[in-house]
């Protein structure tokens, strides 16, 4: 039996799982990789744990999963070559959870030998994530998947392109293999839509030409299995199902917010219950925007200078955050003179609390769009009619 407080996809990782696995004439291009693209906190890393993961097991593939914003100090190919490095030492360890998983794909209780050096996958001179890959798909004989979560965190950096060029390598080396007994297949999510779907587009790209896809919010049926859920419990306050399908959408399709807006409607007496919710949705989206934009207020008035012209800027991100036109408006706004070193120091932090993201050299941008485009529709309620001051 499923554990009752999770919502599970199976439609939707179903569909998916059998697009990956097994491609019908339109859906060839999944071979290639899929990109899925959708904001924070919608379910994304709850739907690929718990639907998604299960399903392409339960076809028989090995998936391995990282989650790049699961240790932000790390370096993403470094995530990655770990988890690669475990998955193969679990194929060879004898009682391993992995093989107890996959008992039924040929693989012998003892492990299997790989014949390669795991200590030194991904260094120079090392074993390859190509020939890693080679080895798990012929030993294994099925389909091995990574999932890369927050894969967009890759950009930017010479290991992070090296990587991709890497597991572009793997791909081609395993899938264009004659007779191959399975297939390495690559999914990547991310919060950032556009420069998701540049990752396939842009010829420069290692998966140029792979499937970029937006991931499915959830519905209406959610919601409705969440009121139906809590209201098993006698005396609970819950707004209509319409109201609270509206209110959901409110607070962007985020599931922690719909709980903790429903708690805070237990507060509410002597008010209808879907005006009282409607009031309370409006509020904590609102709430929620401010929270995520006190990140940047917390370093301060170049922080914020600095975020003005990363968000004022292309969607794709801005460049020139340390040339002398931007330290004059850095100037401008704080009211004292700025230097390229400050500048760096407060975009170096930006980065590492993940607050802005560097796509390519030089360039950066906000890395949750929609805390971008709530402070422009911020900005555009302060500002005044007609450019008057």
């Amino acid at each position: 039996m499923g554990d009752a407080t999770l919502f599970h996809r199976e439609t939707y990782a179903n569909q998916m799982a059998e697009q990956l696995l097994n491609p019908g004439p339109l859906d060839e291009s999944a071979r290639s990789g899929v990109f899925l693209s959708g904001i924070r906190r919608v379910g994304k890393t709850t739907f690929l744990r718990q639907d998604l993961i299960p399903a392409l097991e339960a076809r028989g593939a090995l998936v391995i999963y990282v989650d790049l914003w699961a240790d932000p100090g790390k370096n993403p190919s470094l995530l990655v070559h770990d988890a690669v490095r475990q998955t193969l030492q679990q194929l060879q360890t004898k009682g391993s959870s992995l093989l107890k998983r996959i008992k039924g794909l040929n693989v012998g209780a003892a492990g299997v030998s790989l014949g390669l050096e795991l200590d030194k996958i991904g260094e120079p001179g090392g074993t390859t994530l190509a020939q890693a890959f080679e080895a798990l798909v012929a030993k294994t004989k099925t389909n091995v998947v990574l999932i890369i979560d927050e894969v967009q965190q890759t950009l930017g950096t010479d290991e992070g392109q090296a990587l991709l060029h890497a597991l572009k390598a793997a791909r081609d080396a395993v899938n264009s293999k004659p007779g191959t007994p399975g297939r390495f297949l690559f999914i990547g999510t991310g919060s950032h839509r556009s420069l998701l779907a540049e990752m396939t587009s842009r010829r420069a790209q290692p998966f140029a030409g792979a499937l970029s896809a937006s991931y499915q919010v959830l519905g209406k049926d959610f919601v409705q299995w969440q009121l139906e859920r809590i209201g098993a419990q006698p005396g609970l306050t819950l707004p209509s199902l319409d109201a609270a399908w509206a209110g959901f959408q409110t607070l962007g399709h985020r599931p922690e917010e719909l709980l903790k807006a429903l708690r805070q409607l237990q507060q509410a007496h002597g008010t209808d219950a879907d005006t009282a919710w409607r009031i309370i949705c409006s509020t904590l989206a609102s709430a929620a925007a401010d929270a995520d934009l006190k990140a940047f207020d917390d370093l301060g008035e170049l922080g914020k200078a600095v975020f003005e012209r990363i968000a004022s800027g292309d969607e794709q991100g801005v460049s020139g955050l340390f040339g002398a036109e931007s330290l004059a408006f850095y100037s401008q706004r704080i009211g004292s003179g700025v230097d390229a070193s400050q500048v760096q120091k407060v975009v170096d932090k930006m980065v590492g609390a993940q607050l802005i993201i560097r796509p390519s050299h030089g360039v950066y941008t906000i890395a949750d769009p929609f805390v971008r485009q709530v402070w422009r529709e911020k900005r555009a309620l302060l500002a005044p009619p007609d450019g008057r001051a």
